[in-house]
């Protein structure tokens, strides 16, 4: 059976990533797909990238009147403004599996319109482990922004906030950045490091925030690792309010006590000044970091938590942190993806596909 992909333009602001990258679209080719892609105005990737390897060049946004065995293949959550019935089947990021705020409007276009969705942070293999995901560089952009934050407050004495950031071509040029800025901070505080405090420290995205830290100069023994061992006990923790940065990398699956409260906080002798979320599980319920309730952006990076105590505290929970490497995080999430794309035309029957719209049809019984 043969697969026709349609690539679908991002329309979240700033969101410059893509499902498919042009080499990973150029393997599926000579694997006899069709693949159809839709001109982008935020892509990192260039539209000829994917006309040289043989892609097929629509307009953004024809995905709607794209033929109904086409499978529209896309990243971020579609537009809220939208609401009409989903008539395609749908690889995308849902958000709508885990009680999220408006879920039940998400999901609810695809039977509608007798959709299916493939939620890409469901896609596991076997054994029950996510075949892709973003985290390692979610990890990574989101402790560069965090190291960024804290090196801007140590700068100018907590005044004013950090400034927008946008998209860097390549990961050295980031990193370089990001050293320059530590240099300067490390001139007022007399050379002494940020102590850096990562909760999910074992898994991708900890992984990913902990070789940034690494990459800028961080010594070893400012970094504190934590994995759920160390979290077992509940918290609020003490220790994160005696950290400089606090990096939350955990990927939330069930309802754990606040690692920080507005309480916790708001404590004598507090150390910390940046507060980086990446999970930013903000719509969640069971969200651990209770004390912001706005997703920032790359135009306005963080949030200010009110305190009586301390320095100056902010959060930073962009909920597309990868998109600061865009290129390059495509890639490495393309690399791993293509294995399951591979297996679209058995995808009745493929362990990852069966079983993602199997949690799908679980989930829209819920409506």
């Amino acid at each position: 059976m043969s697969v026709t992909l349609h690539l679908r333009a991002e329309t979240k602001p700033l969101e410059r990533r893509t499902a498919l990258t042009p080499s990973n679209a150029k393997s599926l080719i000579a694997d006899g797909f069709t693949i159809y892609v839709e001109n982008s105005s935020q892509s990192a990737f260039e539209t000829r990238e994917y006309a040289d390897i043989g892609a097929i060049i629509v307009p953004e946004g024809s995905w709607k009147e794209a033929p109904r065995d086409r499978i529209i293949f896309g990243l971020k959550e579609l537009p809220e403004t939208e609401t009409f019935p989903l008539v395609h089947e749908h690889i995308l990021f849902g958000h709508c599996y885990k009680n999220q705020i408006g879920w039940k409007d998400v999901l609810g276009r695809f039977p509608d319109g007798d959709g299916t969705l493939y939620d890409i942070e469901f896609l596991e293999n076997e054994q029950g482990r996510r075949v892709a995901a973003f985290g390692f560089y979610a990890g990574f952009g989101g402790a560069a922004l965090g190291v960024k934050d804290w090196a801007y407050k140590v700068v100018n004495d907590d005044e004013g906030n950090l400034p927008g950031v946008s998209a860097y071509q390549e990961e050295a040029v980031l990193t370089s950045e990001i050293r320059g800025e530590l240099a300067q901070a490390l001139k007022k505080t007399n050379g002494e490091y940020p102590k850096c405090l990562v909760i999910g420290a074992l898994g991708r995205c900890g992984s990913g925030a902990i070789d940034l830290l690494q990459k800028v100069g961080i010594p070893d023994s400012h970094i504190i690792r934590w994995d759920m061992n160390e979290t077992a006990k509940g918290g609020p923790f003490k220790e994160i309010v005696e950290a400089d940065i606090f990096i939350n990398c955990i990927y939330l699956t069930s309802t754990i006590p606040p690692f920080v409260t507005y309480e916790s906080l708001n404590v004598p002798g507090r150390r910390l000044r940046t507060i980086v979320d990446v999970s930013a599980d903000i719509t969640n319920i069971h969200n651990p970091i209770p004390v912001y309730d706005v997703a920032t952006t790359f135009p306005n990076p963080t949030v200010d938590v009110p305190t009586s105590n301390g320095p100056k505290l902010s959060v930073c929970a962009i909920d597309h942190f990868p998109s600061l490497l865009p290129r390059e995080a495509s890639e490495a999430f393309g690399k791993d993806l293509l294995p399951s794309l591979r297996q679209l035309p058995e995808r009745e029957s493929a362990p990852v596909w069966a079983k993602a719209k199997s949690l799908y049809e679980k989930h829209i019984t819920r409506l």
